[in-house]
């Protein structure tokens, strides 16, 4: 594997600063686009409702019987920092009538936390090309053009942690790994010149020399395995991606003359052995938090092995049963190779899966000259990207962000392609007509980066924007509009919102007080909780016939409780926009029906997977679309327009007819009063 090396540029700097203040900009936008729910409901809800009192939903992953998540380093990373912003927030809405606790803070707040960890990976990527001499500012402008830099990274998402202390580790390694090389050949360079020195005095300043070199066979091991219990407990699936790291960093100088493996049992010994400080202040952190130590027990020093839990474990335990994990969704084994590594990497990962391709090939044919050394540089890439690869495809649940903590070796190792060509010589041992077209019209160095980079720049566009602003986009907007509504804190009234076909809301993004946290009344201390007054339920992706039936039961539910308990409510229905004609259709159908929907308000933009939009529907003609208003909605295909299929006007209310199916409708659902 060539590196050539390029001329730093003062522009190219200039483009790498722009990219990281991109990064930080998309924050404060902010982006509406929501990936998955874990990046919420594995951090932000759960220190929200601690810290702020917030009801929240708090998964099972936390339940105190068997919880399988960790609070140690969300408790120091955020819970921490949530703190503080809550005694800042008292003063600022005091003096100055800022209220630091609403939506848009406690989605921009965590986010700001994750874009400075992300600088962590820009770092350790920049310290790697230093140590080997590589050229960094090309490879910096490709991690920070990434969408998995712009987007993956600056969410919370656990799994973005993870990446940072992978590059982290990956660095510290690397660093090792050359420390200990030139430590290695001096001293073997020493010892062979006191061997062949002459005089006794020329043998003692050799000596000398060789003694007064630093030590390197456990330079750095407790910071090491400080960060590799960090890891375990933030994300236990840490362990396959700092298992290849961890051993090259017990085998280096393997095979000299100088280290044996003796050397290689010491390194393993004390590597555990400075794990036991890190590792037991994090049990004690969870075990503390899930109540099953309490300072009481502590002071009357009551403490058995029931008093702690250590959640990697039950993780681990949870995970290695493929009936659970298929809870989750079932993925073929080729996943993450054919599907979630071009996903997120696109042309770098398509070069990746083939260069690996590649060296099997040669291995195949007996070519081991041209292969890299195990304990080389490109080795540990290699190994830092494909053994968590291949070992994630062996279970059956795959998502693409369990990947991400491979994108620091990916660039190091793939990047220079991008800009000096796929091969910088003749690839092929005998030319053919074939091979020579192939070559000069694709490999070649004058060919290849002209198109490579157009295909990173465009595809990392075009993905930043769908997953960044995009995707499930308007949950965050139907956050944000609740909790901007009176009636949603009202004691009068009882809201009821009801979710189809839209990933989870984050009730921390509403911002109403918990109904669990038990209260004093100042005047005459009675203990009393607060009334619940927002109701959530969420379907899924449940049969729009089965969601109306849903929807006729709790009205019938709602108007009993108004009548015999004088109960005021309100009953709200959100929905993708492009599921608004088939809802339509089934309200309209229910000649019968005692219910009816009208339309509140569309937040755009939002794309649901479950609810793709269709090219070919009906026109949403006005803003109303209760049925009874029969000019609600209007087929594309007027009859005018039957003669000329491609007509302006036939063209545009199907370009409007698909832009408003990008959206996500907040209907009222009320009781058809008999006028």
């Amino acid at each position: 594997m060539q590196f050539k090396s390029i001329k730093p540029t003062d522009q190219s700097f200039v483009s790498y600063l722009i990219l990281s203040f991109l990064r930080i900009v998309l924050v404060f936008v902010p982006q509406l686009g929501y990936i998955h729910p874990d990046e919420f409901f594995q951090s932000v809800e759960v220190v929200a409702g601690d810290e702020y009192g917030l009801e929240v939903t708090r998964t099972w992953e936390f339940n105190t019987t068997f919880p399988i998540r960790s609070m140690a380093i969300t408790y120091f990373g955020m819970k921490i920092p949530f703190s503080v912003l809550r005694f800042v927030s008292m003063y600022t809405s005091y003096y100055l009538g800022i209220n630091l606790r609403g939506s848009y803070v406690t989605l921009v707040f965590p986010r700001l936390l994750m874009v400075a960890l992300s600088f962590v990976n820009d770092w350790s990527l920049y310290r790697i090309c230093r140590s080997y001499g590589l050229q960094y500012q090309f490879r910096l402008i490709i991690l920070a053009s990434s969408y998995v830099m712009l987007v993956y990274a600056t969410h919370t998402f656990s799994n973005s942690i993870e990446m940072a202390l992978c590059s982290l580790l990956l660095y510290i390694v690397s660093d090792c790994m050359i420390h200990s090389n030139t430590i290695i050949y001096q001293q073997e360079f020493l010892e062979e010149k006191y061997r062949q020195a002459q005089r006794t005095i020329e043998r003692v300043r050799f000596y000398k020399l060789k003694m007064s070199l630093p030590s390197h066979s456990l330079n750095k091991c407790v910071l090491m395995s400080t960060l590799c219990v960090a890891g375990v407990f933030n994300r236990p699936t840490f362990i396959l991606f700092g298992m290849p790291l961890v051993f090259h960093w017990l085998l280096r100088g393997m095979g000299t003359k100088t280290v044996s493996f003796t050397d290689f049992n010491v390194r393993i010994c004390v590597f555990f052995l400075s794990a036991i400080p890190s590792l037991v202040l994090f049990i004690v952190v969870d075990s503390i938090y899930y109540g099953y130590l309490t300072m009481a027990e502590i002071d009357w020093q009551e403490i058995g092995i029931n008093n702690f839990v250590v959640t990697p474990v039950n993780f681990i335990r949870y995970n290695i049963v493929s009936e659970n994990t298929a809870q989750h969704g079932v993925h073929p084994f080729y996943t993450h190779v054919l599907v979630n590594v071009p996903l997120l990497y696109n042309v770098l990962g398509v070069l990746a899966v083939l260069s690996l391709l590649f060296m099997i090939y040669r291995f195949a044919s007996n070519e081991y000259t041209s292969l890299p050394r195990a304990q080389s540089f490109v080795g540990l890439m290699l190994s830092a990207i494909f053994f968590p690869i291949i070992s994630l495809s062996l279970i059956n649940h795959q998502e693409a962000r369990f990947l991400i903590p491979i994108t620091v070796p990916l660039v190091l190792l793939h990047a220079p392609k991008l800009q000096v060509g796929l091969t910088t010589s003749y690839p092929f041992k005998t030319p053919s007509r074939v091979k020579n077209f192939l070559y000069h019209y694709f490999l070649g160095p004058a060919v290849s980066p002209k198109y490579l980079l157009k295909l990173w720049y465009t595809a990392n566009v075009i993905l930043t924007l769908f997953y960044g602003f995009l995707h499930q986009g308007g949950v965050y907007q139907l956050a944000e509009y609740f909790s901007r509504q009176g009636d949603v804190r009202s004691t009068n009234v009882q809201i009821h919102l009801v979710t189809s076909h839209m990933y989870s809301l984050p009730q921390c993004l509403v911002g109403l007080p918990s109904t669990e946290t038990l209260l004093i009344n100042p005047n005459n201390g009675q203990k009393y909780r607060r009334t619940k007054q927002f109701f959530l339920y969420e379907y899924g992706s449940l049969e729009l016939e089965q969601l109306y039936r849903k929807l006729k039961l709790l009205v019938d539910v709602c108007e009993m409780r108004s009548i015999s308990a004088n109960q005021r409510y309100r009953l709200y229905l959100a929905i993708p926009s492009s599921l608004s004609e088939q809802l339509n259709d089934i309200f309209q159908n229910r000649t019968a029906a005692l219910i009816k929907h009208s339309q509140v308000r569309v937040f755009y933009p939002h794309l649901s997977i479950e609810a793709m939009p269709k090219v070919f529907g009906q026109h949403l003609c006005g803003i109303n679309t209760d049925v009874d208003e029969l000019d609600d909605t209007c087929p594309i295909y007027a009859q005018d327009d039957e003669q000329n299929p491609f007509s302006v006007g036939r063209l545009l209310k199907q370009f409007s007819s698909v832009v408003h199916q990008f959206g996500l409708i907040l209907y009222r659902i009320e009781v058809r009063r008999i006028k």
